[in-house]
This record gives C-alpha cells, sequence and structure tokens, in this order.
C-alpha cells in the first residue's frame, strides 16, 4: 500500500473511532469521511461499507483491551492486577460509546479473532494468578471476567449522560463476589468460544428487532 493510500485509512480509522465515541456506530461512512477531512469516494476505496470499518475499529480497540490485560500481568500483586485490569478497560470504555457497542458485539467475531484469544490468555493467566495467591475464589473462570465488563458497560450506557463515572461506584462490589467465600455461583460458567457464540446471537437479535415492524 503507498505511503499515501495508507495514511488516509489511517485517517479515517481514527476518525472512525471519534465519530463513533461520541454517536455510535450508528454514524455513516458519509460522515467519518467528512470528519476526517477526505472524500466519500476515498473512503469507499478503503472500506467497501461501513461494517468494514467497524470490524477494523473493532480489531483496534480490542488490541487496546489486550494491552491492557498484558500490562495487569506484569503487576507483582495478582489482586491489583485484576483490579487494574477491571479498571483500565472500564476507562477506556466511559470515553467511547462506539467502544461499548463493539463490545457488546457489533462486529463479526471471526475478523477479530487473534486479538479475542489473546485476550482469553491472558485474563486466564490473570485469574490463575490470583487463585494460586488466594485472592481469587476458586470456582471464578475467564468468562466470568468477561461478563463482568460487559454489566459494567451497561451501568456507563445508562447513566453515562448523567453519571459517566458511575462503573467506579459498582466496581467495588464486582470485584468482592470475586474474592474467596462469597456465595456460591448460580449455573455453570461459558467457555470463550461459548460466551463469543453468546454474544454474536445477541448481535443478530438485536438486528431482528430493529426489523420488526412496530405498531403506529
Amino acid at each position: 500500500m503507498r505511503k499515501d493510500a495508507a495514511r488516509n485509512r489511517e485517517l479515517l480509522i481514527d476518525a472512525a473511532r471519534e465519530v463513533f465515541a461520541s454517536r455510535g456506530i450508528e454514524a455513516s461512512l458519509d460522515e467519518i469521511a467528512k470528519h476526517a477531512g477526505l472524500g466519500v469516494g476515498t473512503a469507499y476505496r478503503h472500506f467497501y461499507n461501513k461494517h468494514e470499518l467497524v470490524a477494523a475499529c473493532a480489531q483496534q480497540a480490542l488490541d487496546r483491551v489486550v494491552e491492557i490485560a498484558e500490562q495487569a500481568l506484569r503487576v507483582e500483586d495478582p489482586w491489583q492486577a485484576i483490579g487494574g485490569f477491571f479498571e483500565g478497560v472500564l476507562r477506556l470504555q466511559a470515553e467511547s460509546r462506539g467502544l461499548r457497542e463493539v463490545f457488546l458485539g457489533d462486529y463479526d467475531p471471526d475478523e477479530v479473532g487473534q486479538p479475542r484469544e489473546r485476550l482469553v490468555a491472558a485474563l486466564s493467566l490473570l485469574l490463575a494468578r490470583g487463585q494460586r495467591a488466594g485472592v481469587v475464589r476458586e470456582d471464578a473462570e475467564p468468562s466470568d471476567l468477561g461478563f463482568l465488563v460487559l454489566m459494567l458497560c451497561s451501568v456507563t450506557d445508562v447513566a453515562g449522560t448523567i453519571a459517566p463515572d458511575m462503573w467506579q461506584r459498582y466496581l467495588p462490589m464486582v470485584l468482592d463476589g470475586l474474592r474467596p467465600g462469597g456465595a456460591d455461583f448460580g449455573g455453570r460458567a461459558l467457555s470463550a468460544e461459548e460466551m463469543a457464540d453468546a454474544i454474536a446471537a445477541h448481535k443478530k437479535e438485536l438486528i431482528r428487532a430493529t426489523h420488526i415492524p412496530r405498531p403506529e
């Protein structure tokens, strides 16, 4: 790819990230091109449709989450490492409506398979370290951490316009639930593959629901 073409592609991804952060992924490719200072034709030469641009942004967002998880692994204290992972990811999602929508499955899971696998590996190590140190309950699974992030993302979605930092109130409650000695979990944890399938199915259901004719 020529340097100018590579630069335009990065401009479009950067612009998409900014536009999605404020408006969500409903923003159009035309709007993103305008925000990037590029022509619509240039945008469509790089991305066949908005879905491809969303997938590129999802890749970057998940890469950043993986970086946060891998940075947490370098924290010596296992409990502080887990808390640091949650805080880092939740601060990131609080800044971007688009990122929250990505977390909830607005992308093709097959297109972001590699970073998702790296994330699962990092979360597995974080959890195993905490369990070996006796600071995390033995029945916690990596997918539990993923669902807890999604739960706290929904707090920001609901309270964000009034209290964008509301997740900080509920994070200690969530973390306390991971400590040993709490009530037994109800039901089994999902595997990483089952969680990915569940998110993909949730996305399809949202798409189906938005196309159901509503009464006048």
